[in-house]
């Protein structure tokens, strides 16, 4: 899981920047950060179930030069989202924000520990950037830069459930950029997070019906990769977006915005269509949002037969 990776990178970082603090509100076992907590137990706060006060404390330790992770569910710590407007981004505080079990893919924990949102809330706040990794590798990764790479309000979504490996080999995560893992010529299907594994199987699959398609993780939502996204637009003429989160706000809304300003091009999103979630399994919930790789592979071919370019 995303949430393991991140709680190990934290630990690691914790070893080597003796800046670095930890702040949880009674989640620690489940967002991993207890890992730090362990080996560094001077520099971990358990807060208790206050975080309004844990995002305070941490923009006060940030201006006072620390590095603090403050940490919680995507949900409940997005929802304390006017002391993260005004404590972190407009003090412009570099508070690393971490929220883990986001979207429908933490299961049977149901809709009021999903966060679905959290994407729309975080991006639309100035000086706040915004990254959802793929798998182990891209976690540390940024968990690394965040640690020492990086200058400023920060928030990274995690996962509950285990992520398969996608990251090419010597891959290196950097700001702003996404990675095309598959190459493709009749559509480019954008994706972060939970979904980019699966959509990796269903461009495999759609392979087989004669469709073409590129994947690309997108996992630095804030700042995003016009560049590429542009690029995909005009080599493959049609785009489609896919994320375990409500397609309004989230990365998907992003990517649109983008190609309407630089490249209009045929686009559509695929996600949580401006619902909430529901409690069942995470495999029978990513089957019923058709988020899995069938679903994924279905809602693709449909898009491509329907859009002519």
């Amino acid at each position: 899981a995303s949430r393991l990776a991140f709680g190990e990178a934290l630990a690691e970082v914790g070893e080597t920047n003796p800046r670095v603090v930890v702040f949880d509100a009674d989640l620690s076992k489940s967002t991993m950060s207890m890992l730090f907590a362990k080996k560094f137990p001077d520099r971990f706060f358990e807060m208790g179930i206050q975080e309004a006060n844990m995002i305070g404390a941490g923009a006060g330790m940030a201006l006072s030069g620390m590095i603090p992770f403050v940490c919680s569910f995507a949900c409940f710590i997005t929802g304390r989202y006017d002391t993260i407007r005004m404590s972190v981004a407009y003090s412009k505080a570099g508070v690393r924000i971490v929220g883990t079990h986001a979207g429908i893919g933490i299961g049977e924990d149901g809709n009021s520990q999903m966060g679905l949102e959290d994407v729309g809330l975080m991006r639309g706040l100035p000086n706040m950037i915004v990254l959802q990794p793929a798998d182990e590798l891209e976690t540390k990764q940024m968990v690394r830069f965040l640690a020492n790479g990086h200058d400023g309000p920060a928030y990274l979504r995690l996962t509950r459930q285990t992520l398969p490996d996608v990251s090419p080999e010597g891959y290196r995560f950097e700001l702003g950029k996404g990675v095309v893992l598959r190459e493709g010529k009749d559509v480019t299907c954008f994706a972060s997070g939970g979904t980019v594994a699966n959509a990796l199987v269903a461009a495999n699959r759609l392979a087989e019906q004669g469709i073409d398609a590129r994947v690309v993780n997108l996992s630095s939502i804030k700042p995003i990769d016009v560049d590429l996204i542009v690029k995909c637009a005009r080599e493959t003429g049609r785009i489609f977006t896919v994320e375990d989160h409500n397609v309004i706000g989230g990365m998907g809304s992003a990517v649109c915005e983008v190609l309407s300003e630089h490249c209009p091009t045929k686009a559509r999103r695929w996600g949580l269509l401006d619902k909430f979630g529901e409690s069942g399994t995470p495999e029978g919930l990513y089957e019923k949002y058709e988020l899995d790789a069938e679903g994924i592979a279905r809602r693709l071919a449909e898009f491509v037969k329907e859009t002519p370019r």
